[in-house]
């Protein structure tokens, strides 16, 4: 169930906790989109061979930015290129994005979810992270996109905004469980050291929230879903009704997938790389027919510990069997003591086969995951 990941490095302006690789010069966004289109014509053998394409993931960036002709003609070069057995299409957009023209046009090429970045609905908030977009803005967005016949919306939040209570965290939360989404993105405000807040911080201008706070609102996070009826399958994710997003589920299973794009990354099951991330690098690497793309072997304990690291996020959790057949590493019997100490604390459960983490583990994934690693 391979999947192909597009990175749209564009965006309207840059969100003072963003890290990833975008521009807001979009002047060379047609010579952009026909550079992704012929790095996927180069890449057409980058899977494991018969692999067939079964989700199709639109990030960046902000994809909704392009025209539907620019998504379009991607979208075509995929089927072009590789065998598609679409089970699920996603584009990230912003609320400000969402015209009616638009949202037909993705329909109609079979894009069948939406991941819309709210963030937030406290405007002050907004302004603060330099959002593109308001709150009305943002319950505009919903009723366009449920008006144009989407039925599977992923909503993202980001919660730790630093605040003298939680008050607008949980105003957050009302709002959104108010909209009923099928599934909700939530993560921690990081603060990245090139980031404005970073800069911001680093200065003596900005204080991140203490982790204590941060962890708090992620209980009210966990709390407030789960009595609304989402499940959380993964650390940052909640769904109802099992609306998991299958591309990331994809992801933290470990199955292949091409990243295609400056900045994104690949993975076929034994080898991961990355496309330079450089818009007029990418570009003209790709005019002269040039790959942008680095690849690296990863060893076996490599391939283990990101295992281990993916998988203990998750609902699926762990399986000790997966290991050792696949790579002959017995996890119970090499970390018999730190599995006994985790169990005994209540951060993790061990049932079936599997081993998952508690919600008190939760708060601890990446330590207690580092804690397994050979």
């Amino acid at each position: 169930m391979a999947g192909i990941y597009i990175h749209i490095p564009f965006c309207l302006q840059a969100c003072h906790y963003c890290d990833f690789h975008f521009s807001t010069n979009r002047k060379h966004a047609p010579e952009m989109v026909s550079m992704i289109c012929r790095e996927l014509k180069l890449r057409k053998d980058y899977l494991p061979e018969g692999e067939a394409i079964h989700t199709l993931y639109f990030g960046g960036g902000t994809p909704s930015l392009l025209t539907a002709d620019q998504i379009r003609e991607i979208h075509d070069a995929i089927h072009t290129h590789f065998d598609c057995q679409l089970l699920e299409t996603t584009l990230e957009a912003n609320p400000d994005d969402l015209e009616a023209k638009k949202l037909d046009a993705w329909l109609a090429l079979g894009i069948d979810r939406l991941s819309i970045g709210i963030q937030s609905f406290d405007d002050d908030v907004l302004k603060f992270y330099n959002r593109s977009h308001n709150a009305r803005e943002s319950l505009l967005a919903i009723d366009k996109a449920r008006k144009a016949g989407f039925k599977s919306l992923s909503m993202d939040l980001i919660y730790g905004f630093p605040y003298k209570d939680h008050s607008i965290w949980q105003a957050d939360l009302a709002q959104t469980l108010a909209l009923t989404p099928d599934h909700i993105s939530s993560y921690c405000l990081t603060i990245e050291p090139k980031t404005a807040l970073g800069v911001w911080e680093k200065k003596g201008k900005f204080q991140a929230a203490s982790e204590d706070f941060q962890a708090e609102q992620f209980e009210i996070l966990q709390q407030s879903l789960e009595k609304a009826g989402y499940l959380q399958y993964e650390i940052s994710n909640f769904a109802r009704d099992k609306a998991f997003s299958l591309h990331n589920s994809n992801y933290w299973k470990g199955v292949p997938y091409l990243g295609i794009g400056p900045g994104a990354h690949s993975f076929d099951g034994a080898h991961r790389g990355s496309n330079i991330a450089h818009n007029t690098r990418y570009i003209r690497l790709l005019e002269e027919n040039k790959p942008a793309f680095r690849q690296e072997t990863l060893s076996a304990t490599e391939q283990i510990n990101e295992y281990l690291l993916t998988s203990l996020r998750t609902i699926w959790g762990i399986d000790p069997a997966f290991l050792l057949e696949k790579f002959g590493w017995d996890l119970l019997k090499e970390k018999k003591k730190a599995l006994s100490d985790m169990q005994q604390q209540g951060l993790i459960q061990m049932e079936y086969q599997s081993i998952s983490l508690s919600n008190k583990g939760k708060l601890l994934a990446d330590y207690l995951a580092a804690k397994l690693f050979i």
